[in-house]
C-alpha cells in the first residue's frame, strides 16, 4: 500500500479538523472496502481518520418508536442487538447475512451507508424503512441521501454519526447472494407502514439501490406472494453482467420480493 498517516479522532470536531487539513484524508470506520481498495492501489488516502472511538458513534438505543444506531456500530452488533431484533427483526436478519463473521465483526453500518456500494444490503433497508441519516451537520431522509453508484449527498467535512429507523408494521429482506463475494446479486427489502408499502432493490440497478414502483403498487393493493410474483417488473435500468442479464435480474427481483413478503 501507499504510505499513509493514521489518526484516531477523539471527537467529531477532531475528525472534521483532520479532514479539513488534508484534501486526501478520508474516514476510516470498519475499513472493509477502503483497506481492500488501498491494497489494490485503487485508493491512496494520505491520512486515515479513525472514528470508531468517538463517544456516541457506537451503540444502539430506542427513542420511542425510533431505533437509533450509531454509525460506527458493527454489523454483528446490529444483528445481535435485542433492541434491533424487537423493533426491526428484518434489519437484524439483514445484518446477520452480510459477508462472513470476520466482516460482520469489523464492518460498520455508517461505513456501508457512506460507501453506497450498488450491491450492499444496508442501503436497501434504509430506503424501504424510510430511515433518516444523521450527520454532524444535518438529518437527511434516505430517499434524498443515495445518489447513484457509490454516490451520496454527503458534503466535504460531513460525517455520518447515526441512522434512525422508524418502526414498520411488517418488513423483511430477501437476498440472492453472489457466491464468491456474498454481495447481493439481487436483494429486495419490503416494508409496510402507516404511509403504505415501500420496496427497495439492491444489486440489480445500473445506478445502484432504488425503489421499485411496480412492486410498491402491486403490494400496496395486495400484500401477498402472488402479487409480488405478478408485478410488472421490467428490465429498464437493470444491469447485465457475467453474473446475470437484466432479464434474469428482473425475474429475481420478483422472486426475492415474494420470499420477503412470505417472511414478513
Amino acid at each position: 500500500m501507499y504510505p499513509t498517516k493514521y489518526t484516531k479522532a477523539a471527537s467529531i470536531d477532531d475528525a472534521v479538523k483532520a479532514l479539513g487539513a488534508d484534501d486526501e484524508a478520508t474516514i476510516l470506520a470498519g475499513g472493509q472496502t477502503l483497506i481492500a481498495t488501498m491494497k489494490q492501489h485503487l485508493a491512496a488516502p494520505s491520512e486515515l481518520v479513525d472514528v470508531r472511538g468517538i463517544d456516541g458513534m457506537v451503540g444502539i438505543s430506542l427513542e420511542g418508536d425510533t431505533l437509533v444506531i450509531g454509525a460506527a456500530t458493527t454489523h454483528a452488533d446490529v444483528a445481535g442487538s435485542a433492541d434491533v431484533q424487537k423493533h426491526s427483526p428484518a434489519l437484524a436478519s439483514l445484518a446477520a447475512g452480510i459477508g462472513d463473521p470476520a466482516v460482520r465483526h469489523v464492518g460498520t453500518i455508517g461505513g456501508s451507508v457512506a460507501n453506497n456500494d450498488p450491491a450492499a444490503d444496508y442501503p436497501a433497508a434504509l430506503l424501504a424503512l424510510g430511515a433518516t441519516v444523521v450527520t454532524n451537520q444535518r438529518e437527511m431522509a434516505a430517499d434524498a441521501f443515495f445518489d447513484g453508484l457509490f454516490g451520496t449527498a454527503l458534503e466535504e467535512g460531513e460525517i455520518i454519526t447515526a441512522v434512525k429507523f422508524p418502526k414498520a408494521q411488517a418488513a423483511a429482506y430477501a437476498k440472492f447472494p453472489q457466491p464468491a463475494s456474498l454481495f447481493a446479486l439481487v436483494g429486495v427489502f419490503v416494508a409496510k407502514g402507516a404511509d403504505g408499502v415501500r420496496v427497495s432493490v439492491t444489486g440489480a440497478g445500473d445506478e445502484g439501490v432504488f425503489r421499485s414502483e411496480p412492486l410498491e403498487a402491486a403490494l400496496g393493493a395486495d400484500w401477498s406472494e402472488a402479487a409480488a410474483k405478478g408485478a410488472d417488473v421490467g428490465t429498464d435500468g437493470l444491469m447485465s453482467d457475467i453474473h446475470g442479464s437484466a432479464g434474469y435480474r428482473a425475474n429475481l427481483i420478483k422472486v426475492m420480493a415474494a420470499r420477503a413478503v412470505a417472511s414478513a
